[in-house]
């Protein structure tokens, strides 16, 4: 059976995340408009640093909670990425989706307000209500894939 367009690209976003380097959790997103990927991304280290797989999560160390404290770690986020590789590339994403295997956080949220994303959908939950009321307030649409 054929999938829809949001099962097709959640599933991108699924396989996207498998070539993170985050040893708590792995996320893949990937920007889409009319139809088609503009960017990819997931969660991991800055472009040529050492992977958390090599160095140990400092967040692990630390039993820091999931949701707080984002400046304690060595990756970027999957939405980050995204928005990054765009402009890398020169990729206007202004009016465009975001497929995202986990809600995105409050700091994602502020980036992908600013970028002009229009619609986030996700699948899995993060424990971030202040970001899904923020995106909201923006007026992007929201949905959870099931």
């Amino acid at each position: 059976m054929r999938p829809s367009w949001d099962a097709y690209f959640m599933e991108m976003a699924e396989v996207t995340k498998n070539r993170s380097t985050c040893l708590r959790r792995q996320v893949g997103a990937i920007i889409v408009k009319d139809k088609r990927i503009l960017a990819s991304g997931y969660n991991g280290a800055p472009s040529g640093l050492t992977h958390c797989e090599e160095t140990g999560c400092l967040r692990q160390q630390m039993n820091v909670p999931s949701g707080e404290r984002h400046e304690l770690c060595r990756g970027i986020h999957a939405e980050q990425n995204a928005i990054i590789q765009a402009a890398l590339h020169g990729v206007k994403i202004q009016g465009a989706t975001l497929y995202v295997t986990i809600n995105p956080c409050i700091l994602c949220s502020k980036l992908l307000i600013n970028a002009g994303i229009e619609r986030v959908v996700f699948r899995g939950s993060y424990p971030d209500e202040f970001s899904l009321s923020m995106l909201k307030e923006a007026g992007i649409q929201l949905e959870k894939f099931e």
